[in-house]
């Protein structure tokens, strides 16, 4: 147990209310979740390389005054995909087109990993996504809150008879612990994680942040 420290949850209505947050003399650093990754970002004072090139900040340091973005999510997903991944698992599907995809496809490109991101206003998009292209991306990510607590029957409109036991699903959600594309997903043999162990990562990262700068 830590004493003098404390982790809360701020709700913000709009982002720009993070300007109360930032008049706390007592604040180190907070993490970003949804749908803040990337509006956060102007009013930061610096970012850590990996969040420049990713677009998007999930956890923010705060020191002497200053504000610095950092990325952890794409740490914690790097980690989650190589404990999972085989090698003929050598092609991606991104869904989704938010902060926590982009983390996600700076992890793959890192690994030297191709992928396709589908959107609603991509090329390929969740319309016109056939079984066939995601018989031949071996991996698949689910980024988008499709699925989320309380909504626990949503999922996204996906072609899960393209999956097969040589697929690897990732779901970053992680409450509930099954999304329902998960579900879906295992029913035809691919091996699933949820978002938990990334969740964990980000967060060890996250810590490690916060307390090596302040020291």
């Amino acid at each position: 147990m830590l004493k003098n420290f404390s982790y809360d949850i701020f709700d913000l209505n709009e982002i720009n209310e993070v300007e109360n947050l930032f008049a706390s003399p007592d604040l180190l650093g907070f993490n970003v979740t949804i749908p803040y990754k990337e509006k956060i970002i102007d009013y930061l004072d610096e970012l850590s390389d990996e969040a420049e090139k990713i677009g998007a900040v999930n956890c923010v340091l705060i020191q002497d005054g200053k504000k610095t973005g950092y990325n952890t999510d794409a740490f914690g997903f790097e980690k989650t995909l190589l404990l999972h991944k085989k090698p003929s698992q050598d092609k991606a599907l991104i869904l989704g087109n938010g902060g926590a995809a982009k983390a996600v496809k700076y992890a793959l490109d890192k690994n030297n990993i191709p992928s396709v991101t589908i959107s609603r206003s991509t090329e390929i998009n969740y319309e016109n996504l056939d079984q066939e292209t995601v018989a031949e991306h071996k991996i698949i990510i689910q980024c988008t809150p499709v699925g989320t607590f309380p909504n626990v029957k949503d999922c996204l409109n996906f072609p899960f008879d393209g999956l097969s036991s040589d697929h690897l699903v990732i779901d970053l959600i992680y409450n509930p612990n099954y999304t329902q594309f998960i579900i879906n997903a295992s029913e035809k043999g691919a091996k699933t994680v949820n978002g938990y162990y990334m969740l964990e990562q980000q967060a060890e990262k996250a810590w490690e942040i916060w307390n090596f700068q302040k020291k």
